[in-house]
């Protein structure tokens, strides 16, 4: 059985790449930030699209893997058109700015 220090209860993920910093709750984009600049995107394609699961470079082309962790690559569903990201190379908490920035944006 498990208990409440076992239950993780936060929600929210930054998942980094090179250049790009993916802000998730749950399984939902809510953030884009470039990694250079610290700007918030207001048009990415991946805002508000849901995160589909992670692949891996393999041999045989794209691989899914079960939790997106660094030298994965985020999939995101995108009707048609999916979103794959470049290599993630960090994945991280939000630090509590951030989360308050989320809301500024959110509906």
């Amino acid at each position: 059985m498990a208990t409440l220090q076992d239950t993780e209860r936060r929600q929210h993920r930054i998942y980094v790449t090179r250049n790009t910093e993916y802000h998730l709750r749950g399984r939902l984009c809510v953030g884009v930030r470039d990694v250079w600049t610290g700007r918030w995107s207001r048009n990415h394609p991946a805002l508000g699209r849901r995160l589909f699961g992670a692949v891996s470079p393999g041999r045989n082309g794209l691989e899914p893997v079960s939790e997106p962790r660094p030298g994965t690559i985020l999939w995101f569903e995108n009707g048609e058109d999916d979103i794959l990201t470049s290599v993630l190379t960090f994945v991280s908490r939000p630090p509590k700015s951030a989360v308050q920035h989320y809301k500024r944006f959110a509906g």
